[in-house]
């Protein structure tokens, strides 16, 4: 089995003597499903499960030839202009392999690659610094990118310091949003909280999408703890109160700090 098999494959998928479902989708009916899939894939990635990886990244293949056939059907574009694409494109921003720019650091790379794309076409008709930053990224992620393309133009914090204050000042504007009981209130100083969290997370170079996803994993790993101690005892959840369930819940805490790191 080969490139252009596969290639094949998903175009008798979308012929008439193809499948019902593959037949029926549109880019816009295929957007959960690679979103899905890309989801999966970083749990494989998180689990550093070789078997899983691979399986995933197909699936996330399969999302890509869908699109390009789609893109084919409607004369639009190929599989073939997506690969030429993206070999260009890569060629292109890496002038430190394929050209004669040097760039010894990371930095430098992400500097020389910031600089190719504000040459590239699709980003003259841009009239804002923030814009290029899909609207459909999750919270945490889209709150990053704005406040990282803020910082590049100037507007930004001085030092993490200054970044803390914010966070105890949006903190308090909650708490006053709070007591006065409007809900709007409170939903506008609490998206402000999250924002200057975000912005905290950029200066202590922590990803807060993955930082939250790795507490909620956390949450999730201890809450089970709890479920099965509170089996053992032959308990209900339901019948324990607040004190007796934090009991149980610092116990597992200290016996994931005792799991060996691997």
């Amino acid at each position: 089995m080969n490139w252009s098999n596969l290639v094949q494959i998903i175009h008798k998928l979308r012929s008439p003597e193809g499948c019902p479902w593959d037949r029926k989708q549109t880019h816009d009916s295929l957007k959960r499903f690679l979103l899905e899939e890309s989801y999966e894939l970083f749990e494989a990635i998180d689990q550093e499960d070789p078997e899983a990886i691979k399986d995933e990244l197909g699936d996330v293949l399969l999302q890509v030839l869908l699109h390009a056939e789609i893109g084919r059907e409607k004369g639009a574009f190929s599989i073939d202009d997506v690969i030429s694409n993206l070999a260009e494109k890569i060629v292109r921003r890496h002038p430190h392999v394929f050209g004669d720019v040097t760039a010894d650091t990371p930095e430098q790379v992400l500097k020389n690659w910031e600089a190719v794309k504000k040459t590239e076409q699709n980003l003259s008709e841009r009239v804002s610094a923030l814009d290029g930053v899909p609207s459909v990224f999750p919270a945490l992620m889209r709150a990053e990118k704005i406040q990282k393309k803020a910082a590049k133009v100037g507007f930004d914090w001085d030092d993490t310091p200054d970044v803390v204050e914010k966070i105890h000042e949006e903190l308090t504007e909650l708490e006053q949003a709070m007591q006065s009981g409007l809900q709007e209130d409170v939903e506008d100083e609490l998206g402000d909280l999250l924002f200057a969290t975000v912005n905290l997370s950029r200066f202590v170079d922590v990803d807060p999408e993955f930082a939250l996803q790795k507490a909620t994993a956390k949450f999730v790993e201890r809450f089970h703890l709890v479920e099965s101690y509170a089996k053992e005892e032959g308990v209900d959840m339901n019948d324990l109160n607040l004190d007796e369930l934090n009991l149980l819940w610092d116990r597992a805490k200290d016996q994931l700090r005792k799991k060996p790191q691997v």
